[in-house]
């Protein structure tokens, strides 16, 4: 059972994530600048506490499916989608924090710019939510298999 929710919430976090890469990061980019950091501000706060969560709870079903099984891909993708919370803090919160310092006035051409690298980023969230939901597939396949 818990396998089965770790594929579950991995699979809800890749829908998320992917999401926010093929449809609500273009359409943000194609505002000018002050509106796409006016949309991106509250959409990313929303996005940052579900993603966060479910990234902690699929690890959490995850490793507790390892410890429940033995069989190491539980704890493989347990790490991969739990590698989400590094990543996010090393990598993407600097540029978040600068976006959300931005004041309107201060807008411009950077800003753009800032926001693109985000998405570029967002990006690699995304690629840990699918790898995280394969290798959960790939683990469940195998213990049915028997």
């Amino acid at each position: 059972m818990f396998g089965l929710l770790a594929l579950l919430t991995a699979s809800i976090f890749f829908g998320a994530a992917i999401y926010i890469n093929v449809a609500e990061q273009p359409a943000r980019l194609r505002l000018d600048n002050r509106a796409a950091l006016t949309q991106w501000v509250p959409a990313y706060r929303r996005g940052f506490q579900m993603q966060a969560s479910l990234a902690i709870i699929s690890g959490l079903l995850g490793l507790a499916a390892w410890w429940q099984s033995g069989n190491g891909l539980w704890g493989f993708g347990a790490a991969v989608i739990l590698l989400n919370w590094p990543f996010t803090i090393l990598l993407i919160m600097p540029i978040n924090r600068r976006l959300e310092a931005t004041r309107p006035e201060e807008v411009n051409e950077e800003t753009r710019g800032l926001l693109v690298h985000w998405g570029r980023l967002h990006a690699g969230r995304s690629a840990f939510g699918a790898i995280a939901m394969l290798v959960y597939l790939l683990a469940v396949w195998l213990e049915l298999r028997g």
